[in-house]
């Protein structure tokens, strides 16, 4: 929910802050690795497009949460899925599959 927040609020910081050090963004197969990495997606990609989310289905299964969401932002609009990976309260990886 901190990722989805963070988005919706413009917060980079919390973003960022959402992941574990060594977290990740699987972006259609681009990796972006780290602290800076996630900033530099969240910049280009989510927060810097001015992008919104709304989280339209939820399955947890032990630590992986799959979604389906809404998205609109200046690089892109539309449904897609999304794979959480969690490590205890903070985010290990995101990963947006190629369809």
């Amino acid at each position: 929910q901190r990722f989805v927040d963070a988005i919706n609020a413009a917060d980079t910081e919390a973003f960022v802050a959402a992941f574990t050090e060594d977290g990740y963004v699987d972006d259609w197969g681009r990796v972006l690795r780290g602290p800076n990495g996630v900033r530099s997606w969240a910049g280009s990609d989510a927060i810097g497009a001015g992008a919104s989310m709304t989280v339209l289905d939820v399955d947890v299964d032990g630590d992986t949460v799959r979604i389906r969401f809404d998205w609109r932002s200046r690089v892109f609009n539309g449904e897609s899925d999304g794979i959480f990976v969690i490590d205890q309260d903070r985010i290990a990886s995101f990963t947006i599959p190629r369809h």
